[in-house]
């Protein structure tokens, strides 16, 4: 296999159909024994049947080349518990009995199943033992996993598909000529499949347009184009006629090119119908064992695809393609990966995930320039969103243009929740960036030193460090983006505590990274190295994680409780103590006097996949005495009054102070109490609710004037801890303060609306009086 070639590999389950189901005489249960033997390769598992999402289902086990159910006899929450950490959620729910996401076919590989909820793998558990079963498919058990991932389980990448036993895994596009071998993303070349140990071509005999674009849609690309078909012809010419000049001459192609004329073809014929998205799910006829014919009157299926704006390198021609407007991704580790958002009346919404499948995903896909989906992801598997839901039960065929384009059901109330958020996993081009970084000396895959393969000073080509001295949360989530590890858990400026056996020279400083990029080549940093502490244990470390916290906050709330209060001086010593008040109060007449604050409540939800919990450990929180509680963040809330031109006229914040769950969604329980000196943190699901009567809950307006503002509410304003999303953190409101009264209007999350509308929002000009204008 060689190394400059685009390699995209797709592993294929797919379910066998078996004979009539054989009849088996009923008997006494044996007395239970272990199930496990000596394995050479991992047990497979898989979720099956109708109706299932994907962190429920019928439980399908493949033993011996065959996939298989578990029959229902003396199931229990243990059994089930140990399935779903095998499947990688974190737990189980619940069971179920009596085949209730239907049928299996095929064995019943395991039946008396007794496990005590421990074991790592259901092949430990007490059983009759593989295949010895006396129940039928009537009795196929199932289970419900908690929709929670365990931290640094890769999910498999799986397409499901009917194929025949020619089943086609890996597919290929090898560039010919030798120039194009070095650009990245690779877009045009011949079409091979993985056949034995080697690489085979496709027949182009009766090869369509459709086609291609299955092809190209495999490979990450939105669209295709057409073939020079006369280039490779004459390639092909040449190299016939002169093979001696062929093999010397890479720069002409031929040698690749000829080289792969001695495969032989393993497909003769494919017929898509370009709504699929893998190649194995179109009807193809294999060449049969032995068989001597070659590609009668045909050569070698050549595409050619159009990356999306994304992985365009050509700048000027990037300007043209538009991708949607009105689609976009939400929470997601790389490009391409999201909860599915669409906008209407100038409102970002969400799509309820009944009916969800790759078709419908691949429109979104393609749609906002990657490949066909790679996933259609179910029960909010990229967190929940906000707001309307205003997609139910799309039908795509998978040609439309557009999500729109498709036939949906609307919402009624009762139809969906946010727990059944859409989402997608699209294919995207191979562009080698994981191949310039690594991790070494941490305890797992998943953390460790960055090292990043560039020019060292002498302008070699090697591996080395990167200065820890402007590290922070963004430049970890390029980090992790670019490694393929999900969310940046934590970027980590000390590095001492690692192994340093291997230590390598710096090689990069001054990073400095918007977050969105996706390498850290493409973010600023120093042309020289200039590093102040340039030993290895101030190197710059990242801690990666598949799932991450998101928080957003209620706005309806904030606008519902807004008032104004003249507060007492002699009833404000904590809060000045916290510097929860205007500089101007440290000149008053204390304790004579007031000061006059908008006060309003906060309602912080974590709506992502992970905890939030303060990076700070127990050991460096502050104790609060007047307040009587410690304190876990430095900041966690910025409260600012903006004018028009946006100039802070004053500012409050939550200076580090106890997060916990103060209520949580149904069947959610509570994790954290900050009381008595217990765990901090918001559980996913739960909210920390600040009401508008509590100290520091507010902004001191003591020294503005009358006029129209900008109320601008930002949590986790400085990044210090992880989230999938730092775009949804701010909520803004208009504000009218005319001496005495206040009112808010239009208070929403920061992405809430379409651009338009927040050009409106920025152009407001507030209340003439108390009514809305």
């Amino acid at each position: 296999m060689e190394g400059d070639m685009q390699l995209f590999t797709v592993w294929i389950l797919f379910g066998l159909l078996s004979s009539c189901m054989s009849q088996t005489t009923v008997r006494p249960a044996p007395t239970p024994s272990s199930s496990s033997q000596p394995r050479t390769e991992r047990l497979k598992l898989r979720l099956s049947g109708f109706p299932r999402k994907h962190n429920e289902g019928r439980v399908e086990l493949f033993y011996k080349g065959e996939w298989g159910t578990i029959c229902d006899d003396d199931f229990s929450l243990s059994n089930a518990n140990v399935l779903c950490r095998q499947l990688g959620f974190v737990s189980a729910t619940g069971w179920t009995h009596s085949a209730k996401y239907g049928k299996g076919q095929g064995k019943i590989w395991l039946d008396n199943v007794q496990c005590n909820g421990g074991e790592k793998s259901i092949e430990s558990c007490k059983s009759r033992g593989w295949g010895n079963s006396d129940c039928t498919h009537d009795e196929d058990a199932g289970v419900v996993c908690k929709d929670e991932r365990i931290p640094g389980f890769v999910d498999p990448n799986v397409i499901e598909a009917n194929v025949d036993f020619n089943k086609v895994e890996e597919v290929r596009l090898r560039p010919v000529v030798a120039t194009a071998k070095k650009k990245m993303p690779v877009t045009e070349g011949v079409v091979e499949v993985k056949y034995k140990d080697g690489w085979a071509q496709i027949c182009d005999v009766g090869w369509t347009a459709k086609n291609t674009r299955v092809v190209c849609g495999m490979m990450g690309f939105p669209h295709e184009k057409k073939v020079n078909k006369n280039f490779y012809r004459r390639l092909k010419r040449r190299a016939a006629e002169n093979p001696s000049r062929s093999k010397g001459n890479v720069s002409t192609g031929g040698r690749l090119y000829l080289e792969r004329q001695k495969n032989h073809y393993h497909i003769h014929s494919v017929a898509c119908m370009g709504t699929e998205v893998h190649l194995a799910a179109c009807p193809l006829e294999f060449s049969k064992p032995n068989s001597t014919i070659s590609c009668d009157g045909g050569m070698p299926a050549v595409v050619s695809c159009i990356p999306g704006p994304l992985f365009m390198q050509n700048t000027a021609f990037k300007k043209k393609l538009k991708t949607s407007n009105n689609v976009r991704l939400k929470g997601g580790a790389q490009p391409g990966e999201g909860r599915v958002e669409v906008l209407k009346d100038n409102e970002w919404g969400t799509v309820c995930d009944d009916r969800w499948n790759l078709q419908s995903a691949s429109v979104v896909c393609r749609e906002l320039g990657f490949g066909s989906a790679k996933e259609a992801l179910t029960g909010a598997r990229m967190g929940q969103g906000m707001g309307p839901i205003y997609m139910n039960e799309v039908k795509c065929v998978g040609q439309e243009r557009s999500i729109w384009n498709c036939p949906f059901r609307n919402i009624t109330s009762e139809d969906c929740k946010h727990s059944e958020d859409a989402a997608v996993r699209c294919n995207l081009p191979h562009m080698g960036l994981e191949n310039t970084i690594r991790l070494t000396g941490g305890r797992t895959r998943y953390e460790g030193r960055v090292e990043v393969y560039g020019p060292d000073g002498n302008g070699t080509d090697t591996w080395g460090l990167i200065c820890g001295e402007t590290w922070t949360t963004k430049e970890a989530m390029v980090a992790c983006r670019q490694l393929g590890l999900g969310y940046a858990n934590q970027a980590v400026r000390e590095t001492w505590y690692w192994d340093s056996s291997n230590i390598t020279d710096m090689v990069m400083s001054g990073v400095k990274c918007t977050g969105s990029e996706l390498a850290l080549s493409q973010c600023q940093r120093h042309k020289a190295v200039s590093c102040q502490k340039s030993a290895a244990k101030f190197a710059a470390g990242v801690i990666c994680s598949e799932t991450a916290s998101d928080l957003i906050l209620n706005a309806p709330l904030v606008q519902q409780t807004v008032y104004i209060e003249d507060r007492p001086l002699h009833m404000l010593y904590c809060a000045a103590e916290e510097d929860c008040l205007s500089k101007s109060a440290a000149k008053a007449n204390w304790p004579y006097g007031h000061r006059r604050l908008l006060r309003f409540s906060s309602q912080i939800e974590n709506i992502g996949r992970a905890d939030f919990k303060p990076k700070a450990g127990r050991h460096s929180w502050v104790w609060h005495a007047c307040h009587g509680h410690y304190h876990s963040m430095d900041i966690f809330t910025h409260y600012d009054l903006l004018s028009s031109n946006g100039t802070k006229v004053a500012e409050g914040h939550k200076a580090s102070f106890c997060l916990e769950d103060s209520d949580c969604q149904e069947g959610i329980s509570k994790r954290y109490e900050c009381a008595n000196f217990g765990d901090q943190g918001i559980t996913v699901g739960c909210w920390d609710l600040y009401r508008h009567d509590i100290d520091c809950q507010w902004i001191d307006i003591t020294d503005v004037k009358p006029g129209n503002y900008i109320l601008q509410i930002v949590i986790n304003p400085n990044f210090e801890v992880a989230e999938s999303d730092f775009t949804n953190n701010a909520m803004k409101c208009n504000c009218k303060y005319d001496g005495n009264r206040v009112w808010l209007h239009n208070c929403h999350n920061g992405d809430a609306f379409s651009e338009e509308a927040e050009r409106r929002f920025e152009k407001y000009p507030g209340q003439l009086n108390n009514q809305i204008s």
